[in-house]
């Protein structure tokens, strides 16, 4: 879920009828320390700023998406050798090379960077009732720390040796951890 785990927080904040479970892997939400990710002065990641920033993905990226994603985004934030391959990465860069094709990842990261006071007001109305399964890879608790901020029934798994793309990098432990949370639910 990652950064779009705002906006599947709030369908089950708003609409809890239609949500039985909530799964934040990898997930922080604005308001609740995720804008700490883009503060470079305090270990936060330059990228945010740069796809954040309007115009600036097309200006500096366009034309060396794989140089960007090869070269930085899947090295620095990827734990496990091999998990992303080359196909993978030539997949991302066609998507990424696409006009526009900054558009929804830069979005994202400035919709982060702005809804921190709506999110918590959000979380304050209407903490979620529904079981909730945090996910984090590596040493990270982070969607822990989050998801405990704003729900009731929180479960955590920690995928230990996995790095910020827990689905490529293990995607058995990550669907066991799944299911294994889809049938406390079911029972």
């Amino acid at each position: 879920m990652d950064i779009s785990g705002v906006t599947t927080f709030r369908l089950a904040a708003v609409h809890p009828e239609l949500v039985r479970s909530f799964a934040a892997i990898e997930t922080g939400l604005p308001g609740f320390g995720l804008e700490m990710l883009a503060d470079v002065t305090n270990g936060g990641a330059w990228h945010i700023g740069v796809l954040a920033a309007p115009g600036i993905p097309e200006m500096l990226l366009a034309g060396r998406e794989r140089e960007f994603l090869a070269g930085y985004a899947y090295p620095a934030m990827c734990a496990t050798d091999g998990a992303i391959t080359d196909q993978d990465v030539d997949e991302f860069t066609r998507t990424f090379a696409r006009p526009d094709g900054f558009r929804g990842a830069s979005s994202l990261y400035r919709s982060m960077l702005q809804e921190g006071d709506e999110i918590r007001e959000l979380a304050a109305q209407s903490r979620l009732q529904i079981p909730v399964l945090a996910v984090g890879a590596g040493s990270g608790d982070f969607s822990h720390y989050t998801m405990t901020q704003v729900a009731e029934h929180v479960s955590a798994v920690t995928l230990d040796g996995v790095g910020h793309y827990a689905a490529m990098e293990a995607p058995e432990a990550l669907a066991q951890a799944l299911l294994d949370f889809y049938r406390t639910i079911d029972a």
